[in-house]
């Protein structure tokens, strides 16, 4: 029997085969596990079943964790460790904590002195900063931009001259449907020389990461509608 702690349990990045990312001792993991933190029970369901196909859907317990759930109720949620029942956290893709809810249940566990074991998976983030040729020892995660035109001008000024003073590696998120918006304006705002790489679908069949620099960018062709993305900016 498993030790009792709070798995971080990653999941595949779009449609990708279990056995593409994710080690078999994962799935050894959440077979000892009832309960699960997790952002949308359905989903969950799905990659429980996905992943460990004998697997008692009906018999696990689910709690969600969003940008709803009360800070009150999160606590909540860890009841099962002080009972010596291990609990798992799934978010909805990659891994959990990272850009994702989970890290406020983790936060608690840390501070109540409960053990907390991260399982091995793909992160997005990660991979396309080892794919894009950029600096790979000082870079920054930001999330979303601004949405406001005004914000998000300046947002992505400050970020381009922590490339060149620092030569920090500028990495951030968008809604998949405002891609090519947010192409345009890194085209607009940035030096013609800077190197921006996009990465698309990692891990899926559809993959794509390319590094060019903004002026190449701004010559080409390509449709980023409805794909998840990661965007990278260096010198």
């Amino acid at each position: 029997m498993q030790e009792a702690a709070l798995y971080l349990i990653p999941v595949t990045l779009g449609e990708t085969t279990i056995d593409k990312v994710l080690p078999a001792y994962n799935q050894r993991v959440i077979g000892g596990i009832s309960h699960f933190i997790v952002e949308n029970v359905r989903t969950a369901r799905r990659f429980l079943k996905k992943s460990n196909p004998d697997i008692e859907i009906d018999s696990l317990t689910f709690y969600t964790l969003n940008q709803h759930t009360r800070l009150e109720e999160i606590a909540e949620y860890l009841n099962p460790l002080a009972k010596g029942f291990s609990i798992g956290i799934i978010s909805e893709a990659g891994c959990p904590a990272i850009a994702d809810p989970g890290a406020d249940i983790v936060a608690i566990a840390q501070n109540a002195g409960y053990k907390v074991v991260p399982l091995v998976g793909p992160s997005s983030i990660l991979m396309s900063l080892m794919a894009s040729g950029f600096n790979g020892q000082n870079f920054a995660f930001h999330g979303y931009l601004p949405i406001e035109g005004g914000e998000r001008n300046r947002a992505i000024k400050t970020f381009e001259q922590r490339i060149y003073s620092e030569s920090q590696t500028q990495i951030f998120i968008e809604t998949p449907y405002r891609n090519h918006k947010l192409l345009e304006d890194l085209i607009r705002t940035c030096r013609p020389q800077t190197r921006l790489c996009i990465a698309a679908d990692i891990t899926c069949e559809n993959e794509y990461i390319r590094t060019r620099t903004l002026k190449q960018w701004s010559r080409e062709k390509i449709d980023l509608q409805k794909r998840p993305c990661i965007f990278l900016l260096y010198k």
